[in-house]
């Protein structure tokens, strides 16, 4: 399940950057900042699951 919640994590990291690029190549300021939350969200996942692991071993 870890590598599960890791690869989300990452995933949300890619999607909230190509949101955000997209969002300034339009002009969009909405989806940029959709886009960063999206990148904060997948940072905070992949530390939680970072921590998880340090304990773990």
């Amino acid at each position: 399940m870890a590598k599960n919640q890791k690869a989300k994590g990452k995933t949300e990291q890619v999607k909230g950057k190509v949101k955000e690029t997209t969002g300034r190549a339009v002009g969009n300021e909405r989806m940029t900042a959709e886009g960063k939350m999206e990148q904060s969200k997948g940072d905070v996942r992949q530390a939680k699951e970072k921590t998880k692991d340090a304990f773990r071993h």
